[in-house]
């Protein structure tokens, strides 16, 4: 029986965030209905309830359900009958809003995904955390990278030891976008992402860094320890970080490295990974998300490719897939597939089951935490050049 079937329905979602001119709003309700789980109904596209009305037709939600703020979305949804109201709260707006938003879903009963990172700082993050774990609901953060089949597929083959002791993480994403000052301009997403009070403490580090790190976390399951981080801001006048790189001591005695940057010429969203462990290693690449190398000294290196139906994929990366291979997936399929993980989830809950809440295919909750544990320490780090500071939080999974 499929985990879904107790609900006889799709899923009902709302957004918040997405108004016109929002990229990664788009992207969710996208990947929300990519497979057909789902119907987006309700929204708070706007804090201005006038451009929220506007934006709802592109979303087809009703003009009714087009609500000006997340209070009032959640007080008319909460007083809908409990078979018409919303089932979970996607948030897709700027960082410095996303812990009211996600705190006001999450007390009020509705299930959460959340963009990253998960809040503003640490302080929000954790309280989060203590609201979720009170409320009982499934929550989601958009680490939308760990969807990837191939991704899936290395960290089920770490996990069960393929790789041996894995000993080194190189983990780096590199942008060129921001190499000139774009934020003095008409420029929504540079404007807010080099803004120390919308962006949180950190720059590149906070935007693309925590993608490469948790990524990192996600694949190997290995414990940090302590980190070192040096931050600069090459682009005189910026107020935020735009390239950086932090050293990791893990738990186990390897060593990570996070690399991050925005300002190298060229340079699109060059996420990629290297993992060194005693009986072999392996490397994967966003921009190439469907092929990952993996090699053993003395063995011609093999090129695994995304393939559902080959004997060589594990249940991992076979079940993230849609197509078949020489069909390419990437990132709507990706960021899908964290959905599709979080409404396991939602099901099992709305049918009065049980559901995982620690260790979870999608990034939960404690890995939103673990990722705000790593700015604050980064920032701190690099204020005290390079100090080595603690890592681990006490909610880091595995």
């Amino acid at each position: 029986m499929a985990i879904n079937e107790p609900l006889n329905r799709k899923l009902r979602m709302a957004l918040v965030g997405g108004g016109r001119g929002s990229f990664i709003g788009a992207v969710h309700a996208t990947a929300a209905v990519l497979d057909n789980r789902a119907a987006l109904v309700a929204g708070a596209l706007s804090s201005n309830p006038e451009r929220s009305k506007a934006s709802a037709p592109d979303y087809d939600i009703a003009d009714d359900r087009a609500y000006g703020s997340v209070h009032e979305l959640v007080e008319k949804e909460s007083a809908m009958p409990e078979d018409q109201r919303v089932d979970f709260v996607s948030v897709a707006t700027p960082n410095h809003t996303h812990f009211e938003i996600a705190k006001t879903a999450a007390e009020a009963g509705f299930n959460v995904i959340c963009d990253k990172p998960m809040t503003f700082d640490l302080a929000q993050a954790e309280e989060l955390g203590q609201v979720v774990d009170s409320s009982g609901v499934v929550f989601a953060v958009s680490h939308n990278y760990t969807g990837y089949p191939l991704v899936r597929q290395a960290r089920e083959m770490i996990l069960s030891g393929e790789l041996g002791e894995i000993q080194a993480i190189r983990s780096s994403y590199i942008q060129g976008w921001l190499r000139t000052r774009l934020e003095d301009g008409d420029h929504k997403q540079a404007a807010w992402r080099t803004d120390p009070t919308k962006s949180g403490a950190a720059g590149c580090f906070g935007d693309i860094a925590t993608h490469a790190y948790n990524l990192g976390r996600y694949m190997t399951g290995l414990l940090p320890a302590e980190i070192s981080c040096h931050l600069r801001t090459f682009e005189e006048g910026r107020a935020l970080d735009d390239y950086g790189t932090a050293v990791v001591k893990m738990e186990n005695g390897g060593l990570g490295t996070v690399t991050a940057s925005q300002i190298s010429h060229g340079r699109e969203n060059d996420l990629s990974i290297e993992i060194d462990g005693t009986k072999g290693s392996l490397k994967w690449r966003q921009e190439n998300p469907n092929e990952m190398m993996v090699r053993q000294n003395g063995e011609p290196h093999k090129i695994y490719t995304r393939d559902p139906n080959a004997p060589f994929m594990n249940q991992s990366g076979a079940s993230a897939c849609r197509l078949p291979s020489g069909h390419p997936e990437a990132f709507f399929e990706a960021f899908a597939n964290v959905y599709r993980s979080a409404y396991d989830a939602m099901c099992q809950r709305a049918s009065g089951s049980e559901f995982e809440k620690t260790d979870t295919v999608y990034p939960n909750v404690n890995d939103g935490i673990e990722g705000m544990y790593f700015i604050q320490q980064c920032v701190a780090s690099s204020e005290q050049d390079g100090a080595w500071l603690p890592l681990k939080h006490d909610r880091a999974r595995r």
